[in-house]
């Protein structure tokens, strides 16, 4: 009988990547399976909380911007990221080894394939990532957590399987809770920016209230994210809206903050709106407009056709539109729950569960063949 080989997961230190790494990474060791992690240096931070029996940072850069010297270096630092992982992994002999997207994920990933062991990229957004695109003609198979996918060359096309994107563990657990009554006669609204957390948030949201009637802003229980620099006019802005809020940059519990909401304004990265469609919560959605891809744009759009979202576009993002918007929400709370049932049927909450189908499909499908000849490599 042979030795069980752990599962390798790279995933780039950010939460839109880790996340859905640590979704699978729970549901593989549900079923028995060892996991290690490769990352960088900023999911350092994470390491407490990721399953892993070991974490290992490569070294990566993003090749892409600035100037020739710039990208020059950090097309080296992927390659000596490479050769370390080519390394690491003859020591590890994973039985496969999974990509979550980012630069991060590409030395792994391509020094997978170079020793022949099974590989496969996730790919959360509904516009497939540079790191994908470059990793996905190398790799065995492409999960995807939307049903249709952009930026995919057609030849790439019959590796895809529609996974979903998997979610963690907190968030089903607040996925139980239903949509709130009004009974208490407060109307609670959520605000978030993603990781990183979006000023425009801080720039909006509190002009959009002072605009709304005193009755109305007396019956707001509001949570914000806000970055450490905005905190303080953003807290200052409500106490003299006499608004009951809650402002800090990061809640690690906004999960659970998301189901208790009526309302959720927010990015509209791949985690957010997977875990919006998973608790079942109607949102307005602002995608980040810089974006290369305009990657949140289409994952908006997921939502948006469902009836669950309101999608606007950051440059008519404005104060007067936002507080009309929750003006008409506010005296229509029958079409807020609408559309929060509207969301709960576009979620998938056995994503972590199909695409754990899906890796250990591939890995024992694809047993590990013995590394190439140093010299061939």
């Amino acid at each position: 009988m042979k030795e069980q080989r752990p599962i390798l997961l790279a995933a780039g230190g950010t939460g839109g990547h880790l996340f859905p790494a640590e979704a699978l990474a729970n549901a593989l060791a549900r079923r028995g399976y060892e996991i290690e992690l490769a990352t960088d240096d900023r999911a350092l931070s994470y390491g407490a909380h990721f399953p892993a029996k070991a974490i290992h940072t490569i070294a990566s850069a993003t090749p892409r911007g600035g100037s020739f010297a710039r990208k020059a270096h950090a097309a080296l630092t992927l390659a000596l990221g490479t050769g370390t992982a080519y390394v690491k992994l003859q020591k590890i002999k994973p039985a496969c080894v999974i990509g979550f997207g980012g630069y991060p994920t590409v030395p792994p990933v391509l020094a997978a394939s170079l020793l022949n062991i099974p590989t496969l990229v996730h790919e959360q957004n509904a516009v497939v990532g540079r790191a994908n695109q470059f990793l996905a003609g190398r790799v065995t198979a492409i999960a995807t957590g939307f049903a249709q996918i952009g930026g995919l060359a057609d030849k790439n096309r019959t590796k895809v399987v529609h996974t979903g994107n998997p979610i963690r563990p907190a968030v089903l657990h607040a996925a139980k809770l239903p949509y709130p009554d009004f009974d208490d006669g407060k109307w609670r609204i959520v605000v978030t920016g993603g990781s990183q957390g979006a000023r425009v948030m801080s720039d909006i949201v509190p002009e959009a209230l002072a605009l709304l009637p005193i009755e109305i802003r007396s019956r707001l229980l509001l949570v914000q994210q806000a970055r450490g620099e905005d905190q303080a006019r953003v807290r200052l802005a409500y106490q003299n809206l006499n608004i009951e809020a809650e402002i800090a940059p990061f809640f690690r519990d906004l999960p659970m903050r998301m189901a208790q909401a009526h309302l959720v304004i927010a990015r509209a990265g791949a985690s957010t709106v997977s875990e919006l469609a998973v608790i079942g919560r109607p949102s307005i959605l602002v995608p980040f407009p810089f974006a290369l891809d305009q990657d949140q744009a289409a994952n908006a759009a997921h939502l948006a056709q469902t009836g669950a979202a309101h999608v606007i576009a950051q440059s008519q993002f404005t104060p007067q539109w936002l507080s009309q918007t929750l003006l008409e929400s506010f005296h229509s709370p029958q079409t807020l729950i609408h559309r929060a049932q509207a969301a709960k049927s576009a979620g998938l909450p056995d994503a972590a569960e199909r695409l754990a189908d899906l890796v250990l499909r591939l890995a024992s499908s694809s047993p590990l063949a013995e590394p190439p000849d140093e010299t061939a490599a």
